[in-house]
């Protein structure tokens, strides 16, 4: 392995005692040689820093590694994602134990996950509007109060149906255990290349989730006569205003997120202890 000669500390100063976290990782770091670059933000970060690192830590929950991922999977840059938060499926490396997963990686012991991405693309009268990456997923749904939006889908150029439903999530594996998951859509292994298309309550009962080749592509039109402004969210964080006629391509991007793995858990062991499976009277 390479050097690692620069870290990029991505934090979430909203956490509980990030700002220590920061300090204890940047000194570490420091120690070692290595020249750190911090980038701070509360809640919602509104700026992006310039890209030149060798390596990323995200400081906060899973929020944090999702607009880390989408900053950095471009430059094919790992990611080191330490959990500060209350609940995580990402940050499987949890705030004690860094320090021994960023030796471990450095030495070779600790491989990446490689988690894909998802492009979403927005074309409006023949002419894309907008396009994003994500790690977790992208929604479309009403702007305001819940009201049904009408939805066309097709799969790789065929009709798959038409949705009457509160929204439709297509969410990577990633996003999976997340509002997919909420909205009853199958949970899947990370590193698999596939997507979940979910519909959102569907007004339909015979409208169920199902699980794609990553390979096809997804388009969404919104139909005319909606009831309601329609929007589409990418991870929860960018948002888009949609409008009749509108077309939505979901794909997956040519980048992924390199995320450095644990060496205290995996990501079953992760679901088990966050979902209580544990057969007992409390699952």
């Amino acid at each position: 392995m390479e050097r690692i000669r620069k870290v990029l500390i991505v934090v979430n100063l909203s956490k509980p005692d990030a700002k220590g976290a920061v300090e204890e990782v940047a000194k570490f770091l420091s120690d070692r040689q290595i020249d750190v670059e911090t980038h701070a933000f509360f809640g919602k970060p509104d700026v992006s820093p310039e890209v030149d690192c060798d390596l990323a830590f995200s400081l906060g929950g899973d929020g944090t590694v999702l607009y880390t991922a989408r900053l950095l999977a471009p430059y094919s840059i790992p990611i080191m994602a330490v959990n500060i938060g209350d609940f995580g499926f990402i940050t499987e490396v949890g705030r004690a134990e860094w320090k021994q997963a960023f030796e471990r990686y450095v030495s070779g012991d600790l491989g990446l996950s490689r988690r894909i991405m998802l492009q979403t693309s927005v074309v409006r009268d023949g002419k894309q509007i907008a396009s994003h990456i994500g790690l977790n997923d992208s929604v479309i749904s009403s702007a305001g109060i819940s009201k049904i939006v009408r939805l066309r889908v097709d799969v790789n150029g065929s009709e798959l149906g038409r949705y009457r439903a509160d929204g439709v999530i297509v969410s990577t594996p990633t996003g999976s255990t997340a509002h997919s998951a909420a909205a009853g859509g199958p949970i899947l292994d990370p590193e698999m290349r596939a997507l979940a298309l979910v519909p959102i309550c569907p007004f339909t009962l015979s409208n169920r989730p199902i699980v794609l080749q990553g390979s096809e592509p997804v388009f969404i039109e919104v139909e005319e006569e909606q009831r309601t402004d329609v929007i589409l969210t990418v991870d929860g964080q960018d948002l888009i205003s949609l409008q009749e006629r509108d077309r939505i391509c979901f794909r997956l991007a040519d980048s992924e997120a390199l995320i450095i793995r644990s060496d205290q858990r995996n990501f079953f062991e992760v679901l088990r202890s966050k979902l209580n499976w544990t057969g007992g009277p409390d699952a």
